[in-house]
């Protein structure tokens, strides 16, 4: 009886996790940013409850869309992709700014990504996507919000 319990609420979990990252996606604000003159529409996480959930159970984004994970204050946040089933890269940026680490993250990888020097935001987009425009450390990102 636990053993069909269990296995029914691992079903109903698993269905329910693509309606919770839909559902999270639609109820986030969004802004626009520009790196190179290539826009991102890009989801703001700035709390640590859209923080912790960041981008997992999402199996694909739009193109040029990713999402912002915004700091009160320069940190040196790890990340890592536990449930996060999309391989993605992440550009961690200083208060001014400026890309200061950029990394590739496998999907389901609990290995951490950290930022070479402190970070106040961090830009998740599909992976590949900053190689194939040329985007490295130093860039410039423009249009981030201000410090919640």
């Amino acid at each position: 009886m636990l053993y069909t319990s269990l296995a029914r609420f691992c079903l109903f979990a698993c269905l329910l996790s693509p309606v919770i990252a839909l559902a999270q996606a639609m109820l986030l604000p969004t802004t626009q940013l520009i790196i190179n003159d290539h826009a991102v529409q890009a989801e703001i996480a700035a709390t640590d409850a859209s923080r912790a959930y960041g981008l997992m159970n999402r199996t694909s984004l739009p193109e040029n869309h990713g999402m912002l994970f915004v700091y009160d204050e320069p940190s040196s946040v790890c990340f890592w992709m536990k449930n996060t089933p999309l391989p993605l890269s992440i550009a961690f940026i200083d208060a001014t700014g400026r890309i200061v680490t950029l990394a590739d993250m496998p999907p389901f990888s609990l290995d951490s990504h950290c930022p070479a020097e402190p970070a106040l935001y961090a830009l998740e987009m599909e992976q590949g996507w900053f190689a194939r425009r040329q985007i490295g450390v130093g860039e410039v990102v423009k249009g981030l919000p201000n410090r919640q």
